[in-house]
């Protein structure tokens, strides 16, 4: 039997959405063993005197636990 769980994960760039979504992914794998798949919840901007000054993501990273 297998048994997965999930984590949220929040991680941004002042370059792109993907380069925030490759960023996260990058750091949630260097913590976690398995991971199996990522959804992304949410994407925001950080608006600064009318300009981004950040893409942001918040994503769900699935991971399946060592038995």
């Amino acid at each position: 039997m297998t048994v997965a769980r999930t984590t949220e994960i929040i991680a941004g760039s002042s370059k792109s959405f993907d380069a925030a979504i490759a960023s996260g992914l990058k750091r949630a794998t260097k913590t976690l063993d398995n991971v199996t798949g990522a959804w992304i919840a949410d994407q925001e901007l950080i608006i600064d005197k009318g300009k981004v000054k950040e893409y942001r993501v918040r994503m769900k990273v699935t991971f399946v636990l060592k038995s």
